[in-house]
């Protein structure tokens, strides 16, 4: 919901209301998962160093996360949005789309229904929500930011393409800090400076994300809401307190790694053929080597013994800082098989929460 882990902290703990507060660690290699409204003001944001977050506000006062009670509130606004439809698509803790062309409650106005489930969600939660509304998940995504916190936005049918011809192309979800900057090189600053391009044009610039733009920006994106969405890839990764200077030591680590990869795999019902092993050094520099098996693997060991040729595949450069291991191939097929599916999708919802 708004500034979900930072408001479910201040909903425990009435002290902390109206405080700029973060959820992380306060160390000096702790980061920011979550900011309360307050927080920001001072540009603190999620994914930041706390020591940068503290530098920009020296009030702000740290909380340890408390995963538990997260996914205990995001379950109770599930369970309100599954009184509307069974058409939920989650995509973490604290979002979900939401397809409200046929609904429970036969409810012809999604403008409604978004109201109502808001206002069921503080009833029950305490804490608020914002929605977006329109024809497809793209446009109800960019329309949830649009009034947080504790707000909504509907872009009716009629008002869509001049809703995305009117929007900066920074908005445009899925349009990050590197496409920006390279789209503004190219005079595309708004919606519709984008539409003026053509698809050939883009897919030159853009590659296999230029057809996708010059669709999304004609309001076309025909993506339904997936109950069950398929799981892409497992991970896990660590930041360590102290930067790890040889590989020796980074064996002990990526055993643990290996551990955790394989209780999540199993969580899961999962097994991978892809294995990654993400390096970050001392300079924050990034480097990934990964490598496709021969067969789907879950074990601990096994996965262990694969990760150790890709650490050996060339020498680290510098000490390291963190260390990612992750499986993508997963044979999850079966799975993918077996979705709901919807057609002629007319009204869709996102909720951040």
């Amino acid at each position: 919901m708004d500034a979900f882990y930072a408001s479910v902290e201040q909903h425990d703990n009435p002290d902390l209301k109206g405080k700029a507060i973060a959820v992380g660690g306060s160390g000096n290699r702790g980061v920011i998962s979550a900011a309360s409204y307050e927080a920001r003001k001072f540009g603190v944001r999620s994914a930041m160093s706390s020591v940068v977050a503290k530098k920009l506000c020296p009030e702000l006062i740290f909380v340890k996360h408390n995963f538990e009670r997260y996914k205990e509130v995001s379950q109770q606004v599930r369970s309100i949005f599954l009184e509307y439809t069974d058409l939920v698509e989650p995509l973490s803790l604290d979002e979900a789309y939401l397809d409200v062309t046929v609904n429970k409650k036969g409810n012809p106005s999604a403008t409604l229904i978004a109201e109502e489930i808001r206002l069921k969600i503080f009833e029950k939660t305490g804490l608020t929500a914002s929605a977006g509304i329109s024809i497809n998940k793209f446009i109800a995504k960019i329309a949830s930011d649009y009034n947080k916190p504790n707000g909504q936005k509907t872009v009716a049918p009629g008002e869509v393409i001049k809703f995305l011809e009117e929007l900066d192309i920074k908005k445009f979800y899925g349009v990050g800090k590197v496409t920006q900057k390279k789209m503004y090189a190219l005079g595309i600053y708004t919606g519709a400076d984008l539409k003026q391009k053509s698809e050939a044009f883009l897919e030159e610039r853009f590659g296999k994300s230029g057809p996708h733009y010059f669709r999304i920006v004609r309001g076309i994106h025909n993506s339904p809401v997936k109950p069950t969405r398929v799981r892409k890839s497992v991970g896990a990764e660590r930041t360590f307190g102290e930067n790890i200077p040889s590989e020796i030591y980074i064996e002990e680590r990526i055993k643990e790694l290996s551990e955790e990869i394989e209780r999540r795999l199993l969580k899961s019902k999962v097994a991978g053929k892809t294995i990654t092993l993400k390096i970050k050094y001392r300079d924050f520099k990034v480097q990934t080597r990964s490598k496709t098996l021969g067969l789907y693997i879950s074990d601990a060991n096994l996965i262990f013994e694969e990760a150790k040729k890709l650490l050996y595949q060339e020498k680290i450069r510098d000490s390291v800082r963190l260390l990612g291991l992750s499986f993508s191939n997963l044979n999850n097929k079966k799975l993918e098989s077996k979705e709901t599916k919807t057609k002629d999708v007319d009204v869709q919802l996102t909720f951040r929460f």
